[in-house]
């Protein structure tokens, strides 16, 4: 057991605010990575996660944020991969807001020289998702039409991006002129407000092919009912706080696929797909072909207003917070 402490932000009981603790500092396991944390991305499964509604629900206390950026140093028996030194970006589960987390050493992925380490935070799991759903379960192609629900959010933003660069029409759902203008900096071709009619505008513009979803709610019903026969639909998220029920004969009489993307199954039932996953994406960002969008970077202490900022929905791309430098 370590002896050495450090601090960390953890919640105590669901829906608890995080509270500054010194903890002692973890030792890696077999397979396992120890990492100097410098930034932790959060995600609005961390808001789901310290709630105690996530379907991943550590013992408490503990310390949420899901994805990290930092540097390894100590590795655990049998790790070969990541020497020591190494900057890497993780996807960790919970553990991250603290200044040293343990993470599965196939969970990590070297960072690319001249990324930002708060960049690099919030990469993995935004952009993962989102090219693991459009690519690898809905097959997007080239001249299909894309409607991306909650398009200026961190994950929404990444289908944006990576749908345009996949050759798709892509239509952002996003409330309010600055979030539109964000989404169209990304790629988009058509820009609709969330107050809109979102069924009769799509349907107009001809259907939507594939349904990006990390919303729920009333706009995941009112994107099911303007897809085009044979739409893929992929249910992200429910930030709306709604979780959409499907009707099958819905989904018969238009030939529909309702197809659930989870990216933390991904890495635990498909950890080669994943890494090679962003071995492409950090290819793709050291050819400037993808521009993250970082809306907020706060310090540690300040990780519950990060967390609030996600329960409002105030963020814009991803919310990052930054642990060392």
């Amino acid at each position: 057991m370590s002896t050495e402490m450090m601090q960390a932000m953890v919640v105590a009981a669901p829906g608890a605010p995080l509270t500054a603790v010194q903890t002692r500092v973890p030792v890696p396991g077999p397979g396992e990575v120890l990492v100097r944390v410098r930034a932790c991305g959060l995600n609005f499964a961390d808001t789901l996660l310290v709630a105690g509604k996530y379907q991943v629900r550590p013992e408490m206390p503990f310390a949420p944020g899901m994805e990290i950026a930092g540097v390894v140093e100590q590795v655990g028996e049998g790790v070969t991969r990541l020497p020591l030194g190494a900057r890497v970006a993780a996807y960790a589960g919970y553990g991250g807001l603290a200044e040293w987390a343990v993470v599965p050493a196939d969970r990590c992925a070297v960072v690319p020289e001249g990324m930002p380490d708060t960049v690099a935070a919030g990469f993995l799991i935004a952009y993962g998702t989102s090219h693991i759903a459009l690519g690898w379960v809905a097959k997007l192609r080239p001249g299909e039409t894309l409607l991306v629900l909650g398009a200026s959010g961190g994950v929404g933003l990444t289908a944006v991006e990576l749908g345009a660069r996949m050759g798709a029409r892509v239509i952002a759902v996003a409330r309010g002129p600055e979030r539109q203008a964000i989404a169209e900096r990304a790629g988009a071709s058509v820009l609709l407000d969330a107050s809109a009619d979102i069924r009769a505008e799509v349907k107009a513009l001809g259907g939507a092919d594939v349904v990006y979803d990390p919303v729920g709610g009333e706009l995941a019903e009112a994107a099911l009912r303007a897809t085009r026969p044979r739409a893929r639909i992929l249910p992200i998220g429910f930030a709306s706080g709604g979780v959409p029920q499907y009707p099958a004969n819905l989904l018969l009489v238009k030939d529909l696929s309702v197809l659930g993307v989870h990216f933390g199954a991904w890495a635990d039932h498909s950890p080669e797909a994943v890494r090679g996953c962003f071995e492409t994406l950090f290819a793709w960002w050291r050819l400037g072909r993808l521009a993250p969008h970082v809306s907020n970077v706060l310090p540690l202490a300040e990780a519950e207003a990060g967390l609030d900022l996600l329960r409002r929905r105030q963020a814009t791309g991803k919310v990052v917070v930054e642990i060392a430098g």
